[in-house]
């Protein structure tokens, strides 16, 4: 070991020691690799990442390891990535950054439970095992109604009658009203009415719990990270949304049911990669969301080889269009009928073996869960691949109001955002992993959430939420272009 490193191995133990902290030794190496990054300004490096990590909420102990060092170098470097390097990646190539996107995989987002009496969130610690005891299915439930229980306690509307409405015939059937959404079972809802003389609670209004503005959440999990992107500090967030700002050529091209065994398709998703390889500026990211195969990847089916070279084509076909395969990206999220272990939720990436031979042409494709999240610069974007609105006709209650609106997808997005949750179905409906399921939660709510799904391409803002779906592409040729920057989103089509 040099006496340069010697000196800054030193240093580090010397500053840590001072704020009553002492270092592992893989927690010492990691530090030394970061500093070591920055020849000739290694004490600024070090002052900044201890600034990070010494103030940083999820150290637990004054003992301490390599997890949250590795966290904060992570965020750091992320944060130099994209304030530093978008500029010259741009000017370089003609093309939009990379660096900008990050992909969080449903199974790396972080748990956190409410409790109702300190009346604050903590952080999960631990493995969650796949297949949870008793307990975690009681759990999921508790943790939904909590979730929403702290929202709602925040809500102002709750200090005086919970609704304006006003009702001179108690008990008439005329008066009984429900508010837009999806009443299923598992959804859950605020009732007002009258508890009448025989014990029975007669309902007058039934609502779901009022959303809250995404800035008062934030404000209330005090520096908790449930999206899974990382913290930023002040400043690197205000830096991000600088280059956010400019960053007017980044678009997404998303579609959803790609079926790779049918010609047809491939000869149309070949017109669509022609066309944006034309283009000024590529797009950043390419999204397909399964399925990937026009049969349903379940036990009858066994063609499991001759699927796995239709991703050989496809990675071909990306692969002839120099420019994207260059500087664009390729996301990859399975459908419900895509090859997996189960069909629950949430969906782990599609199996290796049949993504190898893409991925010998397209060697930075990405394979992520269903959900899938992504984070752009300071913005929150979730993906999820469900045939989720005929499901959730079909579990319906009770027909739901068209005093609002008659448009179900309208009534789809705000079942989903006031549930915060993707997927409220019963769980014989949809069974959903029990201890994963906060990687369906939609809280604090997301800047984006684009549902793919086989019904209808549909667009819709709601509450400043924009929700969309691309159509589905075997079907009916649609896809969608979004451009970030401003959530502008073009429904496109063949």
């Amino acid at each position: 070991m040099d006496s340069g490193t010697m000196m800054i191995r030193k240093k580090v133990q010397r500053k840590c020691k001072i704020r009553g902290y002492t270092l592992k030794v893989d927690a010492l190496d990691e530090i030394l690799s970061f500093v070591n990054r920055f020849q000739g300004a290694e004490d600024d490096a070090l002052d900044l990442l201890l600034d990070h990590l010494l103030d940083h909420d999820s150290l637990k102990s004054s003992i301490i390891d390599r997890e949250p060092v590795h966290r904060v170098v992570a965020l750091l470097l992320e944060a130099e990535a994209a304030v530093d390097g978008d500029e010259v990646d741009n000017e370089a190539t003609g093309g939009p950054s990379s660096s900008a996107i990050r992909v969080v995989d449903a199974f790396f987002v972080p748990k956190f439970r409410y409790d109702p009496i300190k009346k604050i969130f903590y952080e999960h610690s631990g493995s969650l095992a796949i297949h949870g005891e008793a307990s975690a299915k009681a759990a999921l439930y508790r943790d939904r109604f909590l979730l929403l229980f702290q929202r709602l306690a925040r809500d102002h509307h709750f200090s005086k009658p919970a609704f304006d409405t006003e009702i001179s015939h108690v008990g008439s059937c005329e008066e009984y009203k429900i508010t837009t959404g999806f009443f299923s079972e598992n959804t859950i809802v605020v009732a007002e009415g009258e508890m009448l003389l025989e014990g029975i609670f007669q309902v007058i209004t039934c609502g779901f719990p009022p959303l809250e503005d995404r800035d008062k959440s934030l404000k209330s999990l005090a520096g908790h990270d449930f999206f899974g992107g990382g913290i930023l500090t002040k400043e690197e967030t205000l830096r991000l949304a600088e280059f956010e700002k400019r960053a007017v050529n980044d678009m997404f091209v998303i579609l959803s049911d790609i079926w790779l065994d049918n010609e047809e398709v491939m000869g149309k998703l070949e017109i669509v990669l022609d066309g944006f390889e034309s283009v000024e500026v590529v797009p950043s990211l390419f999204v397909f969301m399964g399925n990937f195969c026009s049969h349903p990847c379940n036990l009858s089916f066994h063609s499991f080889s001759s699927l796995r070279s239709q991703f050989g084509k496809l990675g071909q076909l990306i692969a002839a269009h120099p420019r994207l395969k260059e500087h664009s990206r390729f996301l990859f999220i399975p459908g419900p009928d895509d090859a997996g272990p189960s069909t629950v939720l949430p969906r782990c990436a599609l199996p290796k073996y049949l993504t190898e031979e893409l991925q010998k042409h397209i060697p930075n494709a990405i394979f992520s869960s269903n959900p899938c999240r992504i984070k752009f610069y300071t913005q929150e974007i979730v993906f999820f691949r469900q045939d989720l609105l005929y499901r959730m006709r079909r579990s319906c209650l009770m027909p739901p109001s068209m005093e609002e609106t008659t448009d179900p997808f309208q009534h789809l997005v705000a079942t989903i955002t006031h549930q915060s949750h993707l997927c409220p179905l019963p769980l014989i409906v949809q069974p959903i992993i029990w201890n994963y399921d906060h990687c369906l939660y939609l809280y604090p709510t997301p800047h984006t959430i684009v549902l793919g799904d086989k019904s209808e391409q549909k667009a819709f803002k709601y509450t400043g939420i924009t929700c969309f779906n691309p159509g589905s592409f075997s079907n009916d040729y649609t896809f969608v272009a979004y451009r970030p920057c401003t959530q502008e989103v073009e429904l496109s089509a063949l």
